[in-house]
């Protein structure tokens, strides 16, 4: 095909890089966002571009507005590419192997629209009842109350409610369907370690029944070493953690279990993986021969600096084991690091595909973990993908794949900025996020005078303006904090008015 590039005066040196063997048109406006189509097809028409010249033209991503107006004014077949230009060779290649573009929706969006729904498709399949029925004959699958696992399925997330007795049936409820939307498909109960808890155990169906009322019907989990609470347990979770030799054999039931190398009344862990490995496939013989049905085996993923040994157990227990469905717990690595979630759940989604793990469990216990589960959801569904990279869709929150560097040059005289000193006035607001919206108290003195909510800035400015009468630098100032706290909600993360969002560290 014979394709023409549109694109502004300062961005024509990149699209000729990366656009090679495409004709590019230079429009005489200098930054392409700046266009229209209409605009577009006037300086095309004024150019002389005809219907036989071209193909296909593709414009750039940014441009508001569709695309259907060039191709109706030139007859030339016109779509968007992507919104910058270091993404064209994409585009071009996705166009070769007979990807279709849009004359209403930028590239980029097409591409990760087509790599979820890629996604979707994989799910999709893994959920038809010919294929589960099938899937289910071989011994790596079984159920989980009604959920499918094993090597047929996609990797299911376990997500741990911790603590739960120290909840309001309430609350446990509310945290599980956040969870669930997060892209949870297990609910695990927590118990707290070192108590019993034996009546809050009976919330349980209670628990089921709300997640049903709301179209949810997860399985549950039960998570406890407490051999009381865990038979109190038996008829009403679906799996449970952890078993291991200090209580297997007062427990046996034909429902899923996980069995862990340990004896927590000995206070026996084997630190060396050979030794975790042996001792663990001793206790699948021992619970086997008891009549368990469906054992799970959890090496323990151990937080750095036991890391390496404990993925390394793994390791071994796989290549000795093929066909044994395994769990980790992933959040014993996230919680036990002060570094961003993101990437060490990217990490351990990798980890986990590697060495078939079919479970993976995890939680948000500290604020440093808000939004793990969706981390780790999002990096298990890269890893369908041969190579969890360049596939429209990413894990990149804070970092940027490619960086575009766009610079005016100055024609006008040059002046340093420099601060004046701020004048107090009548009127001033507080700022702060609650319920995923941002809040704005306007104050006059100590009396307050009106509270404006709302989640866009330009909203939240416009409607202060609409009210009180204020200074452009008191304006930019709200501008500014209202930007920040918009930031904050998005990263979940706190928000203080006038105190920065990000240490310094680059």
């Amino acid at each position: 095909m014979k394709i023409l590039l549109v694109t502004g005066k300062l961005a024509e040196p990149l699209v000729r890089k990366y656009g090679r063997g495409c004709d590019v048109f230079v429009t005489p406006v200098s930054v392409a966002a700046f266009l229209t189509p209409k605009l577009i097809a006037h300086y095309l028409r004024k150019a002389g571009i005809k219907s036989e010249d071209y193909d296909l033209i593709i414009i750039p991503g940014l441009v508001r507005g569709s695309a259907q107006i060039i191709e109706d004014e030139l007859g030339i077949p016109a779509f968007k590419g992507s919104r910058y230009a270091f993404d064209l060779p994409q585009v071009l290649k996705a166009l070769k192997e007979g990807f279709k573009l849009s004359k209403e929706v930028p590239a980029d969006d097409l591409f990760q629209r087509d790599a979820l729904k890629k996604v979707e498709d994989v799910k999709n399949k893994t959920k038809n009842k010919v294929y589960i029925e099938k899937a289910l004959k071989k011994p790596h699958n079984f159920l989980i109350g009604n959920l499918p696992v094993g090597f047929d399925f996609p990797h299911r997330i376990l997500a741990e409610i911790v603590d739960a007795p120290k909840l309001s049936s309430d609350e446990v409820i509310s945290k599980a369907v956040y969870y669930l939307e997060s892209g949870a498909d297990i609910i695990d109960i927590g118990m707290v370690s070192g108590e019993t808890n034996l009546d809050f155990i009976e919330v349980i169906p209670e628990v089921r029944d709300a997640l049903r009322e709301r179209g949810y019907d997860a399985p549950v989990s039960f998570d406890s070493l407490n051999t009381k609470e865990i038979e109190r347990a038996l008829n009403l979770a679906d799996l449970f953690l952890s078993i291991d030799e200090s209580n297997f054999e007062e427990l046996v039931t034909e429902k899923p279990v996980v069995l862990i190398p340990t004896n927590q009344k000995k206070g026996f862990f084997p630190r060396n993986p050979h030794e975790r490995v042996e001792f663990l496939e001793m206790l699948k013989e021992k619970a086997l021969d008891l009549g368990y049905k469906r054992i799970i085996p959890d090496l323990i993923l151990e937080h750095i600096p036991n890391l390496a040994r404990s993925i390394t157990a793994f390791q071994l227990y796989r290549e000795r084991n093929p066909n044994d469905v395994l769990l980790a717990g992933v959040g014993n690595v996230v919680e036990l690091i002060d570094a961003d979630s993101v990437g060490i759940n990217a990490v351990m989604a990798g980890f986990a595909k590697e060495l078939k793990i079919s479970l993976l469990l995890t939680t948000e216990v500290s604020p440093k973990c808000r939004g793990a589960v969706k981390e780790l959801r999002r990096a298990l569904d890269m890893m369908l993908f041969d190579i969890p990279k360049d596939l429209g869709f990413d894990l990149l929150i804070l970092k940027e794949k490619r960086s575009e560097k766009v610079e005016y040059e100055a024609k006008s005289p040059i002046i340093e900025a420099r601060e004046r000193e701020v004048r107090p006035e009548d009127i001033y607001f507080r700022i702060f996020t609650k319920e995923n919206k941002i809040w704005v108290i306007a104050h006059k003195g100590t009396r307050q005078i009106l509270t404006i909510v709302g989640e866009e800035p330009n909203a939240i400015i416009d409607t202060i303006l609409e009210h009180f009468q204020i200074s452009p630098r008191h304006a930019f100032y709200l501008g500014r904090e209202l930007e920040r706290a918009k930031t904050a909600l998005k990263l979940k993360r706190s928000y203080v008015q006038e105190v920065e969002l990000f240490k310094e560290f680059y």
